[in-house]
């Protein structure tokens, strides 16, 4: 027997209008994730290409068409979202786009389809009618819709770990090191190369030969010598 068919939902997470939820009455066909990250590139002197350090991950993305008709799907009171005609969704939608006395601020929603949840908030929405009643309301319409990924402070803290080890290391330096080069291997950040100089006495960065030992104590720690 075939399972029931999932309505996908837009829920307010937070705000004057906390846990309303809006019914997606036709499910979109399909849907974009997008995620990227932001790099630094960093030349250094006697290299190839230069050195990728990575600054920040950006937030994922999620697009979608969302289709409202009310002639396929006319309005009922046993339909999730209740009586409402697709004028009356297209405002409510519409109105997520709007500053919340509350927050100060568009507020964060979830968007929930089957497995799929989405906690992001609406940057931007485009609404696109292609059929009217004889009054000029919209009857049929397509909503182009794109969640940006909604974290708090609290959430973004959890995941990266931002501290280097708390061991003092040594390192023997090969034929092709330089500082720069053990900085971002070691720290993942080639411009430490003036912490490594300063915990081994260097004066000239450059003055390094394959054989030689360095102390590399964590970043913000002396290597305890005098």
């Amino acid at each position: 027997m075939a399972g029931k068919l999932e309505k996908a939902s837009i829920t307010v997470l937070t705000g004057s209008k906390a846990n309303q939820v809006y019914w997606v009455l036709f499910n979109p066909t399909e849907y974009s994730f997008d995620r990227s990250n932001t790099f630094k590139a960093t030349a250094i002197p006697g290299l190839g290409a230069p050195l990728l350090q990575f600054i920040n991950g950006e937030s994922a993305q999620l697009s979608m068409d969302l289709f409202l008709d009310d002639y396929t799907d006319a309005p009922s009171n046993s339909a999730p979202g209740g009586a409402k005609s697709v004028q009356q969704r297209l405002d409510d939608l519409t109105a997520l786009l709007d500053i919340d006395g509350q927050l100060h601020a568009p507020p964060p929603v979830r968007f929930a389809w089957g497995p799929l949840q989405f906690d992001g908030i609406i940057e931007k929405m485009t609404r696109k009618a292609t059929l009217f009643r004889p009054d000029g309301t919209p009857a049929r319409a397509t909503l182009s819709v794109s969640f940006k990924q909604y974290s708090t402070l609290a959430d973004l803290l959890q995941n990266p770990r931002r501290q280097s080890s708390d061991k003092s290391k040594r390192r023997v330096v090969t034929g092709h090191d330089s500082l720069w080069t053990i900085a971002a291997r070691e720290y993942g950040d080639p411009t430490q190369w003036r912490f490594i100089a300063e915990q081994n006495d260097l004066d000239d960065p450059r003055a390094i030969a394959p054989g030689e030992w360095l102390i590399l104590p964590p970043l913000g720690q002396s290597n305890g010598s005098d």
